[in-house]
């Protein structure tokens, strides 16, 4: 009888909720829609309001005529991008550096977090923590000067220790074909507690019973990781290699072009340096405007891939 009472009380409720209006919904619950006013007026004011800017691509820029004023000429500048002989040099070195750094930059935050996870003494695993999260903290100017001052050819700390040994001094910077090693390590360097963070969250989220279990039915910690650690974070790897993905033709423009010299330029010019140089250098407004849309279109259309990929093989995906 009283099962039949409640399941009638919450029919009434359901129904009743079914036809409150939004409106009075959102009296309700003002205070919640308070709390995103802000971060949506930023992200519209921010993300959405520049993307106008997006017209000046298919226009031939005038600061005296401003956007709406200016002469449309269509894709003129997207074919002249294509069509110049850097185009196959900027777009090799762009997804090459892009690539390297998220198999590198990717797989050392998991493996670090999946080795704190197993450390059970908790003063190593916090000392570990905070030194591996410290250099995210690092600006990128600082960051470039301490590579600098570590691999410079005149009294560098590298070089010193290289001559001590009996070897003589290398032009880290000025080698091409290390170039990217640097720029990628350093990376990893910097990056990788912070990253790992994420995944030791998720860590956290395992039911500690089915551990406990494991280790009664005799699993083994390489087992319990393979088994149990890397299912259970799967997910969050997920969304995250989509999100990567979707950036990896944005490499970084502050650390690539302080990291730039006349010796390396060979393999460090990339996509964002090129419309440094081209817009703010050389006033090339349009083109240099066509050039950041067509990388932001290629990002977009790899995200979709990724994300269309992952939901076909996995259960997890950003939509």
């Amino acid at each position: 009888m009283e099962s039949g009472i409640n399941y009638t009380q919450n029919t009434l409720k359901t129904i009743t909720r079914k036809k409150t209006s939004p409106w009075l919904v959102f009296l309700r619950q003002w205070q919640l829609y308070a709390m995103i006013l802000l971060p949506v007026v930023y992200i519209l004011i921010f993300a959405y309001g520049p993307m106008f800017g997006i017209v000046v691509a298919f226009k031939d820029f005038s600061i005296r005529r401003g956007i709406l004023g200016s002469e449309w000429i269509g894709f003129k500048y997207f074919e002249q991008f294509l069509s110049t002989p850097h185009f196959y040099n900027l777009l090799r070195n762009t997804v090459v550096l892009s690539l390297y750094s998220l198999v590198a930059g990717f797989i050392m935050p998991i493996i670090l977090a999946l080795a704190l996870n197993e450390t059970k003494n908790i003063l190593f695993k916090k000392t570990v923590q905070m030194v591996t999260f410290f250099p995210y903290f690092i600006s990128t100017v600082v960051m470039v000067g301490i590579i600098l001052q570590f691999l410079n050819s005149n009294g560098g700390f590298v070089n010193n220790v290289i001559k001590l040994l009996g070897g003589e001094t290398i032009n880290f910077m000025g080698i091409p074909s290390m170039w990217r090693h640097i720029y990628v390590w350093s990376g990893v360097w910097q990056g990788m507690g912070y990253g790992a963070v994420i995944y030791i969250a998720a860590l956290s989220g395992v039911d500690p019973e089915i551990i406990e279990s494991s280790i009664i039915d005799g699993v083994s910690r390489p087992q319990r990781v393979w088994y149990i650690d890397i299912p259970s974070i799967l997910p969050t790897v997920t969304i995250l290699l989509i999100l990567s993905i979707g950036n990896i033709m944005n490499v970084g423009f502050e650390k690539v072009y302080l990291m730039q010299n006349n010796l390396n330029l060979d393999v460090s010019e990339v996509i964002s340096t090129y419309v440094y140089k081209r817009g703010l250098v050389n006033y090339q407004y349009s083109y240099s405007t066509a050039v950041g849309l067509f990388n932001s279109v290629v990002n977009f259309i790899l995200l979709i891939i990724a994300n269309a990929v992952a939901r076909r093989v996995g259960e997890s995906s950003l939509w």
